[in-house]
């Protein structure tokens, strides 16, 4: 997990008994957008890693092979040397630490779970589902987390959505919920609209 978390630029903290605490954005940072992605990714590539251990642990008769959870959360942290004379770390503190906490607490095994700004940036390249408001300790309001379920390119390959991009035109169906009638109505009158835009323009042309 330690090469895991390095190769995609992850800053680790600390390791707290069975579990690391890592964070991206310092001392390097390639911007708010692209540093949750990569944690986003990260993530992604630590859970592919421990199914393929998973399965090594299987053949050698393990019945109940480790798993592992997560937590992702994006904002403002104080991040520096923190101690005394005796004793010096560099780490990481702040609310979006806590939060972090929370959600891997929350999360099931083998889960990931987003906060909702970390969601947000991360839209473009992962799907996601929003979890039931939670209340945490240390937060007045209910979270509202996502928990992630994979990116485009994976959810693609295996046949559990649809994605077609194109200049000026995005199409995402998620096969693994009921298509309902309504959905295929609201595809059958965009594409309607498509169409006569098209007459329209064409007509305007001659």
């Amino acid at each position: 997990m330690s090469t895991i978390a390095l190769s995609y630029g992850a800053t680790i903290d600390k390791y707290i008994g069975d579990a690391m605490l890592l964070f991206f954005g310092d001392p390097i940072s390639k911007g708010v957008k692209e540093d949750a992605k990569a944690c986003v990714l990260m993530a992604i590539a630590m859970q592919r890693r421990m199914r393929e251990l998973e399965q090594d642990w299987r053949k050698r008769g393990l019945e109940r092979p480790f798993r592992i959870r997560m937590g992702i959360c994006t904002g403002f942290c104080t991040v520096g040397n923190f101690g005394s004379q005796d004793r010096m770390d560099y780490t990481i503190i702040g609310n979006e630490v806590n939060l972090a906490a929370r959600l891997q607490s929350a999360a099931e095994p083998g889960g990931v779970l987003l906060s909702h700004e970390t969601n947000a940036l991360v839209q473009d390249i992962v799907l996601t589902e929003e979890h039931p408001p939670m209340t945490v300790k240390g937060f007045l309001r209910p979270i509202t987390s996502y928990k992630l379920l994979g990116t485009y390119k994976e959810l693609v390959d295996e046949g559990k959505v649809v994605l077609q991009e194109r200049e000026g035109l995005r199409v995402l169906v998620d096969l693994t919920k009921h298509v309902s009638p309504e959905a295929i109505a609201v595809l059958e009158e965009v594409l309607a609209q498509l169409k006569q835009r098209s007459r329209d323009q064409s007509e305007s042309e001659r």
